[in-house]
């Protein structure tokens, strides 16, 4: 697990730090198996990423928004 886990709004958020930190340690795996896993790290396809960037490509697992409605309800929420 990790020891920590800071997210930076920026100044632009109107939401509870805390309680977003807490929504996503409770929704992420964040050991290093589960960030391996949930980003799909060990197939090799990410020469795709030198070309063209790596930001706005689908097929890549860190551009699907698949855990938004589970993140906000959990904030919501609280749980």
């Amino acid at each position: 697990e990790p020891i920590s886990i800071n997210i930076d709004l920026h100044g632009n958020g109107s939401i509870d730090n805390t309680k977003l930190v807490n929504a996503v340690a409770k929704i992420f795996d964040l050991t290093p198996k589960g960030i391996i896993d949930s980003l799909d790290l060990l197939k090799p396809k990410y020469s795709k990423t030198s070309v063209y960037g790596h930001f706005g490509k689908e097929e890549f697992e860190w551009e699907k928004t698949d855990k938004v409605n589970t993140l906000k309800e959990t904030y919501e929420n609280g749980k």
